[in-house]
């Protein structure tokens, strides 16, 4: 794959490579594995490369490190890592989602490859390959992870207003969990967001929220 090789690495496992590129959407059409197998993986193997930097290089306390590895780390991040080396022209999607990949598809993507070079290559190739892309990032402190649900509760507060965020669905295995979140305002749905996390979703209900008041 063109935007593996022009970071110096070579999958020799096809395959392997294939399969986490492709969404459920492609297989459900056409047969085969999908990525999220290894999305499992690769997200263990970033969140462990991520912690071994920020332990080593700073002085952080362990709940600074978690907020910050957060940042570098979410599904926003994720997506920019992958416009950045060109990844998302790679992903094998259904019919129906051609021309519509979202954020979340193209970020679970990125931890899938990620494992999968932690397979062929181990794990201090990996690590090259993440920090090279997130160390610019960081070097510029870069800002990914906004808190969409302060800013909104502010925005609330001044015309006193009630906010409520409410789980309305929970799905997939437990190690791989999707939550949605619907935010109220005065008992009416303002945003809708999904995420890993019940904190995850919320922001992105939040951040769904704010965008549509400022339209």
């Amino acid at each position: 794959m063109k935007f593996l090789s022009d970071l110096g690495i070579e999958i020799k496992n096809k395959e392997l490579l294939r399969v986490s590129l492709t969404h459920s959407s492609y297989t459900n059409e056409f047969g085969g594995e999908n990525y999220e197998r290894l999305e499992f993986l690769g997200d263990s193997v970033l969140q462990l490369i991520m912690s071994e930097y920020f332990f080593t290089n700073t002085e952080y306390s362990e709940g600074d490190m978690s907020k910050i590895r957060a940042s570098y780390v979410c599904e926003n991040a994720l997506y920019e890592y992958s416009k950045k080396i060109n990844l998302i022209g790679a992903i094998r999607v259904g019919n129906s989602l051609v021309g519509s990949v979202n954020e979340t598809i193209v970020a679970d993507i990125f931890e899938a490859v990620l494992a999968v070079i932690y397979l062929d290559k181990g794990y201090d190739v990996a690590k090259k390959y993440v920090l090279d892309i997130v160390l610019p990032y960081i070097n510029t402190n870069h800002v990914f992870l906004s808190d969409y649900k302060s800013h909104l509760q502010e925005m609330v507060q001044t015309e006193k207003k009630s906010l409520e965020y409410v789980l309305i669905e929970e799905t997939g295995p437990a190690h791989d969990k999707r939550f949605k979140v619907n935010v109220l305002v005065d008992d009416i749905v303002f945003g809708t967001g999904i995420g890993k996390s019940k904190k995850e979703a919320e922001q992105r209900a939040a951040k769904n929220a704010i965008e549509k008041v400022a339209r």
